[in-house]
């Protein structure tokens, strides 16, 4: 069993064993669930810099591509 002590502040260091098997990389999120008294932990999955995108471009399908970049800009 591998263990990990919380700090005064609350946070942890999950073990390399741990980060490697997760595949988590400094810096990316982890996510903790609880479902009967026992706590899963879970690779948060990061998100494409494209999702704010998505489906924002369609109210503009048939304009010209200058159009569409002014009315982002807010011309």
């Amino acid at each position: 069993m591998l263990t990990a002590k919380v700090t005064s502040k609350g946070q942890i260091t999950l073990p390399k064993k741990v980060r490697d098997k997760m595949g988590v990389q400094s810096g990316e999120g982890v996510s903790f669930e609880e479902k009967n008294g026992v706590f899963y932990i879970k690779k948060t999955l990061k998100k494409s810099p494209f999702d704010k995108w998505v489906g924002r471009l369609k109210a503009h399908r048939g304009h010209k591509t200058d159009e569409i970049i002014d009315d982002l800009r807010g011309r």
